[in-house]
């Protein structure tokens, strides 16, 4: 059972980050709370990757600050990541999902790892060498791995980018029942149907700046910027 104290609400003021002497991300102020999925959108170069990356630790801002309201280290500790093409190790799938579980010390390691298998649909392929697996499988086994940790935020970046129509649906219809089990999700995407489908709220980047934020039903029955109006219209021009 989750511990009481959480590491959300998030705050960032003055987010910034950048690389080779580019500023990426320019001065983003938000606030990510617990409950439904938020939903970053945003033309390719946004910097959408980038600021998922930061949130979870992985890049360090170099401008502005990032309030957790836990200690970084602790609120690090209840996150887990899952990229576009998850990196699947040289073993089985229940040694996938095995693994993060033993590095962190859980006990009943291999239990929670077939638990957490079985939730995506996965059981029945645990003996399969996780590398022979399809992208959607691979995907789904990812999503099992990170789900068996029970992390309070998991970060997702474009989750189902090149999956065709059936794996995309299994892996969105994983991603609802994560969100429902109390995981805030925070996920990347290029789709705006399956931003319909899965945003509590959505956050809109523009060449690094954050051009608007707020419910997914207000965002998309009434796009707050003329540029919101233009990118889901697909008129955007940026």
């Amino acid at each position: 059972m989750r511990q009481e104290a959480t590491a959300l609400p998030l705050r960032a003021e003055g987010l910034r980050f950048a690389a080779g002497g580019v500023e990426i991300l320019h001065g983003l102020d938000f606030s990510l709370v617990a409950g439904a999925p938020t939903v970053i959108l945003g033309p390719n170069g946004a910097g959408k990757s980038v600021l998922l990356r930061v949130l979870h630790g992985l890049l360090e801002p170099t401008g502005g600050t990032l309030r957790w309201s836990l200690p970084a280290e602790a609120a690090q500790r209840r996150q887990a990541m899952v990229f576009q093409r998850p990196v699947m190790l040289r073993r089985s799938v229940l040694a996938n999902a095995l693994y993060p579980l033993r590095l962190a010390g859980l006990p009943e390691a291999e239990a929670a790892a077939r638990a957490a298998l079985d939730r995506v649909g996965m059981a029945a392929l645990a003996d399969r060498p996780a590398r022979k697996l399809s992208g959607g499988e691979q995907q789904r086994l990812a999503l099992a791995r990170a789900w068996a940790l029970a992390p309070e935020i998991l970060f997702l970046d474009e989750p189902t980018a090149a999956l065709d129509p059936a794996a995309t649906r299994q892996v969105e219809e994983i991603i609802g029942a994560i969100a429902a089990s109390g995981t805030k999700v925070v996920m990347t995407t290029h789709h705006l149907g399956q931003a319909r489908r899965l945003a509590g709220d959505v956050m809109l980047l523009l060449g690094g700046m954050l051009n608007a934020q707020g419910p997914a039903e207000r965002f998309f029955a009434a796009p707050p910027t003329a540029e919101a109006a233009a990118f889901l219209r697909g008129d955007l021009v940026w």
